[in-house]
């Protein structure tokens, strides 16, 4: 069985590195696969910093593909597991389809947004995955995926052309820091928005009372 997962992945690293010789397109159909159904050895994240390295000119275009094309492969998975239904969340745990769940359901859109900019080995594509089960509305999830995909490309891009390929070791040394600062952000936001809403609420009240 080994070899035969080995044989997959090297076919893929394959695709991968044939895609990858055409530039900005090949970067958004390695993005829109690896999103998707098809994980790529590497992924868009290693092929945007090559590229973003090698023509550093260039960086806010493949920048723009990668985003892209990762936000039409988490459209595409989206549709699948919504036509799917809870069979496309089997081969997760129930407890954590109860938690990422329970996080929608609470943070709406801002918890796509934060499971977007998030690195691995964080389990993105559950959250897509549960989205699409529960019908999450299309297009605020896209907008999220788009924005939070933007944000992540953009910063390995932009690293790689003023870096070179030292920037994939900054990524790997510094991103799980600033995915956690943003997620963390995000978090502190809806609480302060809570908060805001209830005194909003109990002066509402009060007001009411008064008069």
């Amino acid at each position: 069985m080994k070899w035969l997962w080995r044989k997959i992945t090297n076919g893929l690293e394959s695709v991968s590195n044939y895609l990858g010789a055409f530039g900005a397109l090949g970067l958004f159909a390695v993005a829109l696969l690896d999103s998707s159904l098809v994980p790529m050895p590497g992924g868009a994240d290693a092929l945007t910093i090559l590229l973003s390295s090698r023509f550093p000119e260039r960086w806010p275009l493949y920048a723009a593909a990668a985003a892209l094309g990762s936000t039409a492969g988490c459209v595409i998975l989206y549709y699948i597991s919504r036509r799917a239904g809870r069979g496309a969340l089997s081969r997760f745990g129930e407890r954590k389809q109860r938690r990422v769940k329970e996080l929608i359901d609470r943070y709406d859109v801002l918890t796509v947004l934060a499971a977007s900019v998030l690195p691995p080995p964080f389990p993105f594509k559950l959250f897509v995955i549960t989205a699409g089960v529960f019908r999450f509305p299309v297009l605020r999830f896209a907008l999220a995926i788009a924005a939070g995909r933007a944000f992540r490309f953009g910063l390995e891009a932009y690293l790689a052309a003023n870096y070179g390929e030292q920037a994939k070791e900054l990524f790997a040394r510094y991103y799980p820091y600033i995915g956690l600062g943003i997620a963390a952000l995000v978090v502190l936001f809806v609480v302060l928005r809570n908060v805001s809403k209830r005194r909003q609420a109990v002066q509402a009240d009060e007001q009411s009372s008064e008069t």
